[in-house]
């Protein structure tokens, strides 16, 4: 018997499935947007390839989502996600405008992607206000600022506290980034990652693979041998021990990555997705654990 009290099937993790069937009634899937902003941070992630922005407009956009969804889920209900780039790196009106724009299209909630460092006071006062249900994904990837330094993320763990703490004092949901494998990282340090976000308590969280695509400095990395990614047997174990970390009640929205096969140089594993789920959950099963195991003891 299953011994992880949010779930009805056979996983042992707070899946985003779960939480939208209990919650919402049924199956929520997600419109991709770009809203055509940019991203603060000069260079970029050293993981980051810069994909060109889609020109056509959100409306456009909501409707080839809308019709790809119905026709595999007539019944389904349609998030829309800004997805890409930083999705508050523009002026107070134009985010009011993204908000509005997501109830004027006819979506059931909306999910916006930003970094911590491009949040103030009145960015969260419009959030606050948004008219649909709300989540703010939030990219930390590590609590680590050798390794921030090292990918230049841009942004310190303090930077990233202070962007979490301002959200949560205006009650908006936050789902967490955090990113598996990143340069010099060990399992440990990995481990300390979640120990930290379980202190938190985010709403969600989404692990993530560390992807190498062509045409990135850790691309260049790859190439010259001063970066490895990381195997799938440990992938698969340290994502099961961060899992035992994390409360109970925080939606596991992902647990594994999707990088683009066009510019994916490794791991090749991670192509896989379905064997990288299979192991997690055969691994769970096999130490017979569960999300939140070890959260009482934090």
């Amino acid at each position: 018997m299953n011994p992880f009290p949010y779930s009805n099937d056979n996983k042992r993790y707070h899946t985003l499935a779960y939480h939208n069937r209990t919650l919402c009634g049924g199956r929520v899937y997600k419109a991709t947007i770009d809203a055509g902003l940019s991203c603060p941070n000069r260079g970029g992630c050293s993981f980051c390839a810069q994909i060109p922005p889609d020109t056509r407009s959100v409306a456009e956009q909501f409707a080839a989502e809308k019709t790809r969804i119905l026709a595999k889920s007539p019944a389904a209900k349609i998030l829309l996600y800004y997805a890409f780039r930083t999705n508050t790196n523009c002026s107070p009106e134009r985010l009011s405008e993204m908000l509005l724009e997501a109830e004027k299209l006819g979506a059931f909630a909306v999910s916006l992607a930003t970094r911590p460092d491009c949040l103030d006071e009145e960015k969260a006062r419009i959030l606050a206000e948004c008219p649909l249900p709300l989540t703010v994904e939030l990219g930390l990837q590590t609590i680590h600022d050798s390794t921030a330094a090292l990918i230049n993320r841009g942004h310190t763990y303090a930077d990233f506290l202070r962007g979490y703490e301002l959200l949560k004092r205006h009650n908006i949901r936050v789902c967490v980034h955090i990113i598996n494998g990143l340069p010099n990282e060990t399992r440990e340090m990995m481990l300390d990652t979640a120990r930290a976000l379980a202190k938190l308590r985010p709403g969600g969280v989404k692990i993530h693979s560390l992807h190498v695509l062509r045409g990135t400095p850790l691309y260049e990395m790859y190439q010259n041998g001063s970066y490895t990614p990381i195997e799938k047997d440990d992938y698969i174990d340290i994502t099961v021990r961060q899992l035992e970390l994390l409360p109970p009640e925080t939606v596991i929205e992902r647990v594994t990555g999707d990088g683009d096969k066009t510019l994916l140089a490794a791991p090749q594993w991670s192509k896989d997705k379905i064997s990288v789920l299979g192991g997690i959950d055969k691994r769970l099963a096999d130490l017979d654990t569960y999300q939140g195991r070890l959260f009482n003891g934090l």
